[in-house]
């Protein structure tokens, strides 16, 4: 019975330390993971633990700070770097896998466990969350923590989980906001509703203690945000909670732009996001469903009241965001823990002795991070295909002296440029590196300028402008004062 368990642990650990190696390697690609981690940067550049910075003098209302936070702690510990700011999402999944292990181990034996470990931590989102900069990571540990606690509980199992159900809360408050309480008060009122438990739902936990530790935790925070800046609140609470919920094309968002999408779209961002084993769950009940002696085994199966918390847990976060005009695939990964706990349960059940049965699973299983690990390694062998400003930035690095230009950007510096220059980079026009030239400002000028204006742009440098390099988006040019028309 031993050698089962070793390599059932030995496959989480390749899982996820071969997600470990490749996010060390890549390079932040904009905009979503450098505008995070320049946010992080910010953070411990100014000191300021209180409010995120989107750029200097400007606040992000746009997401709490725990991440933020995490972030930056990880760049205080390790240096500025991809894995200081990826790793707290690993560490969240690391936390993730834990409690469905246990979860699964407590309401299916040891083989539920397992899979439901195994399973998680090879679903598509899951894989790429794990080593990427976001919040959606954190809130999801959240969110887990809590329901699982629940869980515990509704089974009376330990009296600490009482607590932790509250900890779980205040944790997806700091990181994403009240859909945190939204996201865990769904399923419990669901499950309650379904079961006719409503005593354990409303007793079980220690609702006013609890509920004043969750605010002791998160509260602060948000008051001190308003008070430092203004306008925090309204903009958060109404416009990121209310306003882009319902307006799918909210002209409000200060950070970026909607991401309009026809409403159910969650349902098929689920599918991407839980595969493989998504689609596959979802095949083997529509043929489990033609056959009756399945469906009486699924009778059975949902009269469990933990799978119903689980149903209702994994079911929630896609209801929820049907009605949203604005959805990321990643809204569905609160969605995936309990989806995978769902998934081990039903695999549980199947007689899997044959050989050819045992290959299948580990081609399933091993698909997305290999899939992962190689599109990793194919994009770094041609980096120019990638949005990511990070080798312009090491080639002004390694190129620049004393008497030259900043790296110069026109009219737009992307997030990636500013992470990877910290800070540096500069945003400028065309008339601007212009009058630099008329007034001899700098020895050599750096100067990156998208594809589309690299023709115009040419057009008025010094005849001295060359290429150094060129990626997806911008053409780096060099130049000096000579050959440099005054008259132009």
């Amino acid at each position: 019975m031993q050698k089962p368990n070793h390599l059932w642990l030995w496959a989480l650990a390749l899982v996820l330390l071969s997600r470990l190696i490749t996010m060390v390697t890549f390079p932040l690609v904009d905009t979503t993971e450098p505008r995070y981690a320049e946010v992080a940067r910010l953070m411990v550049v100014t000191g300021d633990w209180v409010t995120p910075w989107f750029e200097p003098g400007v606040p992000f209302w746009g997401k709490p700070p725990l991440s933020f936070w995490l972030q930056a702690g990880a760049i205080k510990a390790f240096g500025l770097s991809e894995f200081s700011a990826r790793l707290p999402s690993w560490l969240a999944t690391l936390l993730i896998v834990g409690l469905i292990w246990r979860y699964g181990r407590a309401v299916g034996g040891a083989q539920v466990g397992r899979w439901a470990a195994l399973i998680f931590s090879t679903m598509g989102l899951t894989y790429i969350s794990a080593g990427a900069v976001m919040t959606d990571s954190v809130l999801t540990l959240g969110t887990t923590l809590s329901l699982v606690s629940f869980g515990q509980v509704a089974a009376g199992r330990p009296i600490g989980w009482r607590w932790l159900f509250f900890i779980g809360l205040a944790i997806g408050l700091l990181a994403k906001g009240p859909l945190a309480v939204v996201l865990t008060g769904v399923p419990v009122g669901l499950w309650a509703l379904w079961t006719g438990r409503w005593h354990t739902a409303l007793r079980g936990l220690p609702w006013v203690r609890g509920t004043l530790i969750t605010l002791a935790l998160s509260l602060p925070w948000y008051v001190a945000a308003e008070l430092k800046t203004p306008g925090f609140l309204d903009y958060f609470i109404v416009g990121e909670h209310f306003r882009r919920f319902i307006d799918p094309g909210w002209a409000g968002d200060l950070y970026g732009s909607a991401h309009v999408q026809p409403k159910g779209m969650i349902w098929a961002f689920w599918t991407w996001a839980s595969f493989p084993w998504g689609v596959l769950a979802l095949a083997a009940l529509v043929w489990g469903l033609c056959r009756r002696p399945v469906r009486l085994t699924l009778g059975l199966f949902l009269r469990d009241d933990s799978v119903r918390l689980m149903l209702a847990a994994a079911l929630a976060p896609l209801l929820f965001f049907t009605l949203a005009g604005n959805t990321l695939w990643t809204y569905a990964l609160p969605s995936l823990p309990f989806s995978a706990l769902l998934i081990a349960q039903g695999l549980a059940q199947v007689p899997l002795q044959r050989p050819m049965a045992h290959r299948a699973l580990a081609a399933v299983t091993v698909s997305v991070p290999v899939l992962v690990t190689a599109a990793t390694l194919t994009f770094l062998a041609q980096d120019n295909r990638l949005k990511t400003e990070r080798e312009f930035v090491n080639t002004y690095e390694h190129m620049a002296m004393a008497d030259d230009s900043g790296l110069l950007y026109l009219n737009k510096r992307p997030f990636s440029a500013q992470f990877y220059s910290q800070g540096d980079a500069e945003e400028v026009s065309l008339d601007k590196v212009l009058h630099m030239l008329r007034n001899g400002t700098h020895a050599r000028y750096f100067f990156a300028v998208p594809h589309d204006d690299k023709a115009s742009v040419l057009k008025q440098l010094p005849a001295s402008t060359r290429i150094l390099r060129e990626n997806r988006r911008y053409v780096l040019l060099t130049f000096t004062q000579s050959g440099y028309d005054q008259g132009v």
